[in-house]
């Protein structure tokens, strides 16, 4: 996550809604993070944690992150003042977050979110990596965002007569749910979640011609898969069959038996590998319960 990237595109959502309620007669476009400071640290924090820090300007109340022993402020430019620091206190996230802030701030999230999804679908469709061996995925994204990202589901690559073709998550082109997506579903209910509300990516973006190109396909899309998953910033990932599993883990192993239903910390992602629930496979259902059981009483 670059942070000036941050920063910018915080600066294109930003909007008069999302200003601090009491300040909000005076934004302007010209000072478009003027009242911003509070749902911006929670966002910074968010991300590269470290704490959330307040000190007073100008008679207001200002909030700027401490990320290892650096100030980051990025809406210091809402003052015609230079800031002093010093006399700074640490405040507990949970008490910004009264119902005000922290809708503002949801709101906030998601549009940064999607904003910086969309600047790597942009990568994903002038890629050139894997031209002779998939079709290239006709969606404006290739990231279908839930409720909340608490739990990002990675798929293996995009079916052939599913989302590529029918614009739904888990459906064909007729609206039907796809085989999968029942048996998924039927597991979710276990933990009290519907799958069309879940944030879900593929692991390989396009649709590989050939089953013998997985391996080579999920190779080159691994950055952008990290990428996505680095902008999601989710709790648990569960990866669903074996490529996906490969392409996030950090180590080999032999057997995709041996890895599945536990969970693993890997480059500060918490990755929980399941059944591909395909009904081809014989372990889609029975050998999942007992994961999502455990996941349920977690």
């Amino acid at each position: 996550m670059n942070i000036k990237n941050i920063q910018k595109v915080l600066l294109e959502c930003y909007s008069k809604d999302l200003c601090y309620p009491k300040v909000q007669d005076n934004w302007n476009e010209n000072n478009n993070c003027f009242g911003m400071c509070a749902i911006t640290s929670l966002i910074i924090n968010d991300y590269f944690g470290g704490d959330i820090c307040k000190i007073h300007v100008d008679g207001l109340s200002h909030y700027f992150n401490l990320v290892e022993y650096k100030i980051i402020d990025l809406t210091s430019n809402q003052f015609n003042c230079e800031i002093d620091y010093k006399d700074f206190q640490i405040v507990d996230r949970q008490k910004i977050l009264t119902d005000d802030t922290k809708h503002r701030y949801n709101i906030l999230k998601t549009r940064l979110i999607k904003a910086l999804l969309k600047q790597v679908d942009e990568k994903v469709y002038s890629c050139k990596s894997c031209n002779k061996l998939v079709d290239k995925f006709p969606n404006d994204a290739t990231v279908s965002l839930g409720k909340d990202n608490d739990i990002v589901l990675v798929g293996e690559a995009p079916a052939n007569n599913g989302w590529r073709k029918s614009h739904k998550l888990w459906c064909d082109i007729n609206g039907k749910v796809l085989p999968s997506g029942v048996v998924l579903q039927k597991l979710f209910d276990i933990i009290d979640r519907d799958i069309f509300e879940t944030t879900f990516l593929e692991s390989v973006k396009c649709y590989p011609l050939e089953r013998k190109n997985l391996k080579t396909c999920s190779s080159n899309c691994k950055n952008i898969m990290l990428e996505q998953l680095k902008i999601l910033n989710p709790k648990l990932i569960i990866t669903l069959g074996e490529f996906p599993t490969r392409n996030l883990l950090n180590f080999k192993f032999n057997k995709f038996a041996d890895v599945v239903g536990n969970i693993y910390e890997v480059n500060g992602f918490k990755i929980l590998p399941v059944y591909h629930p395909s009904p081809i496979s014989p372990k889609s259902y029975k050998g999942n319960i007992p994961i999502f059981e455990n996941l349920r009483d977690m």
